[in-house]
C-alpha cells in the first residue's frame, strides 16, 4: 500500500519541484538604449508610462541611457555605442537622435518620435507599415504652423508681419520655412526671417527686430531653440513681443503662448512601442501613431508684462492658463 502511494506521489512532487524552480527563476532583463538631446519634463513620461506597462528599472529593464545635452555632434558616436552594447531596443525621442540611430543599425528596433512627416524624413515607408526597424510616434509639429499664425492673429490685431526664429543649418529647417511662408500667405501675413545658428546669435538677432517693425514672433522648432529656451523667452518679453511655440514647455518658462500636440502625452505613449517590441512585435509590423491630444497653453503674466490683453474668446479655448 505504502509503496503505491510512493508511486503516485513521486511524479506529482517532481512536478511541483519543477514548476516551483521555474517559477523562482528571474525573467529575462531587457536592456534599453536611450538616446537623448537632453533630460526635460517629457523624459520623466517616458519612464512613468514604462513603470505603467511593469518595466522596473533594476529589476527586468536596464536603462543605458546617452544623453549629448545639446551637443548634436555627439549623437552618432553614442548612438554606435549602444549598437555596440547590442540593448534590445533604442529610444530616440527627438528627429536628431532618429537619424544617429538610423544611420548606426538597420537591424535593432528604433522606437522614435519624430516632428515632421516620418515618412517624408526617410524614417519610414508608410504611417500604416513603417517597413523596417523604425516605428513609434509623431507630432506633425509643421503641419500647425496655420493654426498657430491664426492664434496670433486672433490675439494681436492688425498683425502684417511676424518674425520667424529658425535655424537655417538645422536638417528640416528650411522645408519647415517655406511650409510656413505657404501659411503665412493664407492669412496676408508677411514673414521676416529672424536666423540663430549659435546660442550666441540669438542677441544679435532680436536686436534687428526693431528695423524690420515685426509685430510678433513665431519658433520652428530645433534643437538649438530648445536648448534656448529661457533665453529665447526673455528676449522675447524684453522686446516687448508676442510669441507663439510648439511646446508647453516654453510658456512655463514664462513665453507667451504656446499651440501643438500635448508632448508628454506622446512620451508616455512611446513606452507602448518598446513594450510591443520587448514582447516579439516587429517594428516593421507597427504603425507609426499619430497624435490625438492638442492643447493651447496661455502665460497671462507674460501677457500683462508686454501689455497685451488676450481675448476672452480665445482664453476660453485654452487647456492651460498660467495666472
Amino acid at each position: 500500500m505504502i509503496k503505491q502511494i510512493l508511486t503516485w506521489l513521486l511524479p506529482t512532487v517532481f512536478l511541483a519541484t519543477v514548476l516551483l524552480a521555474q517559477a523562482q527563476q528571474p525573467g529575462k532583463v531587457h536592456r534599453i538604449g536611450w538616446l537623448m538631446v537632453n533630460w526635460s519634463q517629457r523624459s520623466e513620461a517616458f519612464r512613468q508610462g514604462l513603470r505603467e506597462l511593469g518595466y522596473i528599472e533594476g529589476q527586468n529593464i536596464v536603462m543605458e541611457t546617452r544623453n549629448v545635452e545639446s551637443k548634436l555632434d555627439r549623437l552618432p558616436e553614442l548612438a554606435a555605442e549602444l549598437v555596440r552594447l547590442k540593448v534590445d531596443v533604442i529610444v530616440a525621442l527627438e528627429p536628431p537622435a532618429t537619424v544617429a540611430a538610423k544611420n548606426a543599425t538597420r537591424t535593432i528596433p528604433v522606437v522614435m518620435r519624430s516632428t515632421d512627416d516620418p515618412v517624408e524624413a526617410g524614417f519610414v515607408a508608410s504611417l500604416a507599415r513603417p517597413g523596417g526597424n523604425i516605428t513609434g510616434v509623431t507630432s506633425i509639429s509643421s503641419e500647425l504652423y496655420g493654426k498657430r499664425l491664426e492664434l496670433l492673429k486672433e490675439v494681436v490685431r492688425g498683425i502684417s508681419r511676424v518674425a520667424v526664429l529658425w535655424d537655417p543649418d538645422f536638417p528640416s529647417g528650411l522645408i519647415n520655412y517655406k511650409e510656413m511662408e505657404a501659411a503665412a500667405k493664407l492669412f496676408r501675413i508677411q514673414l521676416q526671417s529672424l536666423e540663430a545658428r549659435r546660442p550666441e546669435n540669438f542677441e544679435g538677432a532680436f536686436r534687428t527686430l526693431a528695423t524690420k517693425r515685426a509685430q510678433a514672433l513665431i519658433t520652428l522648432r530645433n534643437p538649438l531653440i530648445i536648448s534656448q529656451q529661457k533665453q529665447v523667452v526673455q528676449l522675447a518679453a524684453k522686446n516687448r513681443l508676442p510669441a507663439i511655440y510648439d511646446d508647453r514647455d516654453f510658456v512655463e518658462a514664462g513665453g507667451l503662448m504656446s499651440y501643438g500636440t500635448n508632448l508628454l502625452d506622446l512620451y508616455r505613449r512611446a513606452a507602448t512601442y518598446v513594450d510591443k517590441i520587448l514582447k516579439g512585435t516587429k517594428p516593421a509590423d507597427l504603425p507609426v501613431e499619430q497624435p490625438t491630444k492638442f492643447e493651447l497653453v496661455i502665460n497671462l503674466k507674460t501677457a500683462k508684462q508686454i501689455g497685451l490683453t488676450i481675448p476672452p474668446n480665445v482664453l476660453a479655448r485654452a487647456d492651460k492658463v498660467i495666472k
